[in-house]
C-alpha cells in the first residue's frame, strides 16, 4: 500500500511559478513510476508529467513541456513538479500518482493522492 500526499498548490498570477510536492509512504517508492495528473472543472483528468523509478527518464504532456520539470528525491520519498510561466488554463486540481515500473507511464496508475488545487489568475 502506498499513500500519497500532495502540497504546494495555491493561487498564483499568470506568468508565475509554483512547485508541487508529493510525499509518499511505503517501501516501494524508489521502484515506482511517479506521475502528475490534473483535472479542471468539467473536464477529464489529464496526464501532466511522469518520472521513472530511478529518475533518469521524464515525460511531459505537450501542454506543459518546456514550462514544467518533474523530479524526485528517493531518499525523501518525494516527487516534485516545478511549474513556470503559469497560464490560466493550468488551473486545475493536481494529483500525484504511483505505479509499478511496467507498462505505459501515461495511464494505469495504482495509487493516487487527494489532490491539490492550483488556481492561476489572469
Amino acid at each position: 500500500q502506498v499513500q500519497l500526499v500532495e502540497s504546494g498548490g495555491g493561487l498564483v498570477q499568470a506568468g508565475g511559478s509554483l512547485r508541487l510536492s508529493c510525499a509518499a509512504s511505503g517501501r516501494t517508492f524508489s521502484s515506482s513510476v511517479m506521475g502528475w495528473f490534473r483535472q479542471a472543472p468539467g473536464k477529464e483528468r489529464d496526464f501532466v508529467a511522469a518520472i521513472s523509478a530511478g529518475g533518469s527518464s521524464t515525460y511531459y504532456a505537450n501542454s506543459v513541456k518546456g514550462r514544467s520539470t518533474i523530479s524526485r528525491d528517493n531518499a525523501k520519498n518525494t516527487v516534485y513538479l516545478q511549474m513556470n510561466v503559469l497560464k490560466s488554463e493550468d488551473t486545475a486540481v493536481y494529483y500525484c500518482a504511483a505505479k509499478s515500473s511496467t507498462g505505459t507511464v501515461y495511464s494505469q496508475y495504482d495509487y493516487w493522492g487527494q489532490g491539490t488545487q492550483v488556481t492561476v489568475s489572469s
